[in-house]
């Protein structure tokens, strides 16, 4: 068995909290640690920036939305390192339009990238995650605060323990079909695709952390999802609390949770602590 080295990687990484994460990685991380990001020259720049910081990060090109991009890097990750140790899917995307005559392009462009996006990514990489693993789902806390707002009936289903990736999808597509009739509100649903479409990867996370418990159980791998906070990005905008650094901190701490670590798993943590869902 040739002997690896152990690799780290962020999706979406060429700038705000990924390329923070990915930052705090190089410094942290004893291994290499691999910068995504869908425009390979971005990608290559924030790379270069980071080389200027004396840090040493790879760069291999992701776009979540093309399942190609995603098999070349999982057969890269495959041949290069024989699996793969810390998972952060952080890509997504936001619309800063409150246009709803814009919102059926909006909930399909942002359900696409931010929840079968990230999905994708998983169903390809998380069958590498290798013992002892870490994954690390970029949610966010309006998640928490769409779930309050959706209908008893959708909460329950959203927090049920037994519900399955099948079913989630399909409520995700539903999402999408009642905010294309229209009727998204009288249907349950808040009004808002970007929170529906993080309502989906955090409760993906907890069916990828029960499925982990129920296959890999010896592998202590730990899969969260978390929320950074309110941070000063292109998506966020200026008025944000946090900076891209103090948005790192909680993503960083559970990427790096120590070998012995029982815990957090399947958990939706915000500022290192657990959040009830």
């Amino acid at each position: 068995m040739p002997s690896y080295n152990r690799v780290a990687l962020v999706t979406g990484a060429n700038k705000g909290i990924g390329f923070a994460i990915t930052r705090d990685l190089c410094r942290k991380f004893p291994g290499d640690v691999v910068l995504t990001a869908r425009d390979e020259a971005r990608g290559r720049a924030a790379v270069q920036q980071l080389q200027a910081e004396g840090l040493s990060p790879r760069f291999h090109q992701l776009d979540i939305d093309n399942p190609q991009s995603i098999c070349a890097l999982r057969d890269f990750l495959r041949k290069e390192y024989g699996g793969l140790d810390v998972l952060v899917n952080n890509a997504g995307i936001v619309f800063q339009c409150t246009d709803l005559n814009h919102f059926h392009i909006q909930r399909e462009a942002a359900m696409k990238t931010n929840f079968f996006g990230t999905q994708a990514v998983c169903t390809e990489l998380l069958p590498l995650i290798k013992t002892q693993g870490r994954v690390v789902n970029v949610s966010s806390l309006i998640s928490l605060e769409a779930l309050k707002n959706c209908s008893p009936e959708l909460r329950q289903k959203f927090r049920s323990e037994t519900i399955t990736e099948e079913e989630l999808v399909g409520l995700m597509n539903k999402f999408v079909e009642d905010a294309k009739e229209g009727v998204h509100e009288k249907e349950g649903w808040p009004n808002s695709a970007y929170a529906v479409s993080k309502i989906g990867v955090t409760v993906l996370s907890r069916i990828y952390a029960r499925k982990l418990n129920e296959e890999r159980r010896g592998d202590k791998i730990l899969l969260n999802a978390c929320c950074p906070g309110w941070v000063r990005t292109d998506m966020a905008g200026p008025k944000a609390t946090k900076s891209p650094e103090e948005g790192a901190e909680t993503p960083v701490y559970l990427a790096l949770l120590t070998p012995d670590a029982e815990g957090p798993h399947g958990q939706f943590v915000q500022d290192k602590k657990v959040e009830q869902w």
